[in-house]
């Protein structure tokens, strides 16, 4: 199994529990709860800030000291719903609280910035289309660059319908040359529906000193550390992924493979 590929350790609790250690890197990390309702969690940023996604379900929400009431409203993510999701500072507390069965993902990267915690969705986020024909895919931005909510932490969602590709022409941020490119460290919180089914992730550097094809399952997730990583949804099965991204700069600024970079001229014609 490749090195980059984390299955989920469990069905309930925290079953993705993924720290820089953990990814050898220094600036992203991913967290994910399964949630019978009535369960509760709780966690200290520490140094680092955080976005709580509700992934699917409900839960009742505090964070540095605030009472955010019940968030949450789709039950499926295939709903393509925009997501309910809460900002939360350095060196602050958070619990949540499940209302009903929930997924909660847990993205994290160094907290350089004073940001109040705040709701970011559903509210701000419009599920947006990208890209034509078998590379079109939909997009929930919760908190890119345009939305100056964060210090580090850049997290958008990923719709690919079955057949189709995404992140694709394969592309790269793996250098700190701003404007020409950003280092980012990522990750991809893949969903299939149905669920059985799988999905194609490959990341690989112009150079093939990596090179890693990976088939996915519901529920896993996949590092990124360098190199392209484009994605793909066969026949029958439509993808879903969660993105987590930061590094030194909060901006995302990439280079297409040379060797694909025709097909993002053609399109853009």
């Amino acid at each position: 199994m490749s090195p980059l590929l984390h299955k989920p350790t469990g069905t309930s609790g925290k079953v993705h529990d993924i720290t820089p250690e953990v990814a050898g890197w220094s600036y992203v990390g991913f967290g994910l709860y399964h949630l019978s309702a009535g369960e509760t969690v709780a966690e200290s940023t520490g140094d680092r800030e955080v976005i709580l996604v509700l992934v699917e379900g409900k839960a009742q929400l505090c964070a540095a000291g605030q009472d955010f009431g019940e968030m949450g409203e789709r039950m499926s993510v295939f709903d393509r719903t925009a997501p309910h999701c809460l900002y939360v500072p350095g060196e602050s507390e958070w619990q949540a609280v499940a209302t009903t069965d929930c997924v909660l993902a847990v993205c994290s990267a160094p907290c350089t910035a004073s940001y109040p915690a705040q709701k970011l969705g559903p509210e701000g986020i419009e599920l947006t289309p990208r890209g034509k024909d078998q590379n079109q895919r939909f997009i929930n931005n919760i908190a890119m660059e345009a939305r100056d909510v964060a210090s580090s932490l850049l997290v958008t969602e990923v719709f690919t319908p079955q057949g189709n590709w995404s992140s694709y022409p394969s592309h790269r941020h793996d250098e700190d040359d701003y404007p020409r490119m950003t280092y980012l460290e990522e990750t991809y919180y893949h969903r299939l529906n149905p669920a059985q089914g799988f999905g194609f992730q490959r990341v690989y550097t112009d150079d093939r000193s990596l090179d890693e094809a990976i088939a996915v399952s519901d529920g896993d997730v996949v590092c990124v550390p360098r190199g392209h990583h484009p994605c793909a949804a066969p026949y029958g099965y439509d993808m879903y992924y969660l993105n987590v991204m930061a590094g030194p700069l909060r901006k995302w600024r990439f280079e297409n493979d040379p060797d694909h970079d025709w097909i993002a001229q053609r399109d853009a014609d």
